[in-house]
């Protein structure tokens, strides 16, 4: 029988969110997304040791931030060798309110690749969705280099992101469901709130309806996934990365997976068109109060852990 993961791929582009590219080659994704936690986390598997290594000793003379970029381009490398399509790298996250130095460091990360043989459209620039990470993709784009932009919680981060010229956004499905679940309490009840009714499932949904809706060629894939139930209620979202853990749970599943997402399906959704400018996008990220606390959390995390793993590479020096 065809296993879930393979009915998947008829409808969408399954793509790998992790760090671990020696898990890559059994699940055949296309592409491949990282972030600072991933990374952190693999860099502290015994595997993965000697190549954080290697990137330290090599490039030990240079500033911290440089030896970092050389770390983020070696697994960017080594996943490339595997997966057929693109890698997503990350900036900063320190970085998410400064605009030039997020178009300094999406140039500087083009350059590392392609000097190291790589074409940058095999690259995706990963920048927070905060205005200023926004502004910052919208010039990137101009240059020829394509966005993700993560952390997405929002309609209105989507369409901000649309109306730049995003490559691709990732709203994050388990994240929103987690807020939800966590501001309700007592009072959650998981089945009601499960499969087409959850929250971050809907989330995806009206976003992709949007896009569809209003003619935006930006690729919308769904991402921080926590069942199997959220990725196959999203089966024919443009894509959706996935761990290797979910990956691995719909690969040795035979479930059914039917196609939930499409121009057609979406066709009769209410959505109206929203017209974003700074103080607009301000005040409609503010007024959603998981959008806000969800983004700024994301920003903390990814930033602390960037911190951690400046730490693993001091003490290599």
């Amino acid at each position: 029988m065809t296993s879930a993961l393979d009915q998947l791929k008829q409808y969408t582009t399954v793509v790998a969110d992790t760090g671990n590219f020696q898990q890559l080659g059994e699940f055949k994704p296309q592409d491949a997304t990282t972030n600072p936690s991933l990374i952190l986390k693999a860099v502290q598997n015994d595997s993965y040791k000697p190549l954080l290594e290697k990137t330290v000793k090599d490039h030990a003379s240079k500033p911290m931030p440089q030896i970092i970029d050389q770390l983020l381009i070696a697994f960017g490398k080594e996943i490339l060798k595997i997966v057929p399509g693109r890698v997503s790298t990350e900036v900063d996250a320190r970085l998410s309110f400064d605009i030039k130095g997020s178009i300094a460091k999406g140039h500087e990360l083009i350059k590392l690749y392609e000097d190291s043989g790589i074409d940058r459209k095999r690259i995706l620039i990963k920048l927070a969705s905060t205005w200023e990470g926004i502004r910052a993709m919208e010039v990137l784009q101009k240059d020829g280099i394509h966005c993700n932009m993560t952390l997405l919680f929002s309609t209105a981060q989507a369409a901000a992101a649309a109306d730049a010229g995003a490559q691709l956004i990732s709203p994050f499905v388990g994240r929103i469901y987690d807020w939800y679940k966590k501001s309700a309490g007592a009072d959650w009840d998981a089945v009601k709130m499960g499969g087409a009714n959850d929250p971050g499932v809907q989330s995806v949904r009206k976003i992709y309806a949007y896009y569809k809706k209003f003619g935006y060629k930006t690729e919308v894939m769904g991402a921080s996934f926590r069942t199997i139930s959220q990725i196959t209620e999203l089966a024919g979202c443009d894509l959706l990365t996935i761990s290797p853990d979910l990956l691995k749970q719909l690969a040795d599943s035979n479930d059914k997976v039917e196609r939930k997402l499409s121009p057609e399906a979406v066709a009769n959704d209410q959505v109206s068109k929203i017209a974003i400018d700074e103080s607009s996008f301000r005040f409609l990220v503010n007024d959603d109060a998981m959008a806000t606390e969800k983004l700024a959390e994301g920003i903390r995390a990814f930033a602390a852990d960037a911190v951690k793993l400046e730490k693993l590479i001091e003490a290599l020096k």
